[in-house]
């Protein structure tokens, strides 16, 4: 199993020492630190030594950013034209899989790096994650690159660029690793290690409960408690504009009722109905009629009642209200009546009506009365 790490405490010098190869581009340390120069363009880093196997992982400190290219490199052959790469373009971390020194994007984690994130790659068979400050933020499946051993870093050469604290390892069961920010897998130990861990953001410690868990609520907007209702329940009815009789219900049922502008029910009638009629104008009594169609009449001048007469009564007779027209007639008898011109109206009659052919009258002395409408 094999391990590697470098601090870059040491004095400024453009010669990183012979734990590393500069695959291109010129490297120095500055104050401590690692940088990629000025000189422009993009430029590789690689650890002299090599994995002892493929799985293995790659960290390092981002002490001072800017927004160009720069990151790590795992699994990587001998000049680091192939391998996985984590970098930071200055507004997203991109892991790419390097076949033949072309790039193909695998995952992202969009936002910038800042002065302090510590990057870490790891390769376990097929399985590829990356992480930013000890958090899982790219995690894939791929296999375009299944071999590699090397490991080592990739910037654009920009004097505001700096590295620090670079690590490395194979990741074995029961692997003694370097310094971590974070364990991945937990391994049975025999003994205990110690190692120097950077000052903690924040502490937090889980606590088993028991009971019930109580936590501070803002003030309520409003408050509703629900209660099961026994009875019956009034409700304020506005006015009424009609009251109507309520009829026998089967259970019961309460309801607020807006202002009723009417209500009408419909009920069973029985007997007579008695209606408001308006004056008549006129009533017409049809009639079933037997022999001769009657006339229309006009107006009655006056009733008069038929009683029982003894002797003989002439009536005077008053001009009439409507003439009819005449219709042709069979010529007449110079010497007899015609028996269709001839009415006798024996004493018991009251009433004579004429059809609409005859065009004369004549009344005997044995007529009593005779009503002409």
């Amino acid at each position: 199993m094999a391990s590697f790490s470098d601090d870059f405490d040491r004095a400024d010098s453009t010669s990183l020492g012979a734990n590393w190869v500069e695959v291109s581009g010129d490297w120095s340390i500055i104050s401590n630190q690692l940088s990629s120069g000025n000189a422009g363009g993009t430029i590789i880093l690689r650890a002299a030594g090599v994995m002892s196997g493929n799985d293995h992982y790659a960290q390092v400190t981002m002490a001072a950013t800017a927004a160009v290219s720069h990151g790590l490199w795992i699994r990587g052959n001998s000049n680091i034209s192939q391998g996985y790469l984590f970098r930071n373009d200055g507004s997203s971390w991109n892991l790419f899989y390097v076949v033949g020194g072309s790039f193909t994007v695998i995952g992202t984690y969009a936002a910038a790096a800042v002065a302090g994130d510590v990057a870490k790659l790891q390769a376990v068979g097929s399985t590829i994650t990356a992480y930013v400050n000890g958090v899982q933020r790219v995690s894939v499946t791929d296999t375009n690159v299944p071999t590699g051993t090397g490991v080592g870093l990739r910037a654009e050469s920009v004097a505001a660029l700096r590295f620090d604290d670079f690590t490395a390892a194979d990741v074995t069961a029961g692997a003694t690793l370097g310094i971590a920010s974070e364990t991945d897998t937990a391994q049975t130990l025999t003994g205990a290690k110690a190692g120097t861990l950077p000052l903690a953001a924040e502490s937090d410690a889980a606590q088993a409960l028991v009971g019930t868990k109580t936590g501070s609520f803002g003030p309520a907007g409003e408050q509703d408690a629900a209660q099961t209702l026994a009875g019956s329940k009034v409700a304020i009815l506005g006015t009424a504009a009609e009251t109507d009789t309520a009829e026998p219900l089967a259970g019961s049922k309460a309801a607020v009722l807006g202002t009723a502008a009417a209500v009408e029910s419909a009920q069973p009638l029985t007997g007579t109905k008695t209606a408001t009629l308006q004056p008549a104008t006129e009533t017409d009594a049809a009639q079933a009629l037997s022999g001769a169609p009657a006339v229309s009449l006009g107006v009655a001048g006056s009733v008069e009642s038929a009683m029982p007469l003894t002797g003989v009564k002439t009536a005077a007779l008053t001009p009439a209200l409507e003439v009819d027209a005449a219709r042709p007639l069979l010529p007449l008898s110079s010497s007899v009546p015609s028996v269709e011109r001839t009415f006798t109206v024996l004493p018991e009659s009251r009433r004579l009506t004429v059809k609409a052919e005859p065009r004369r009258l004549t009344v005997v002395a044995e007529s009593r009365t005779m009503t002409v409408r």
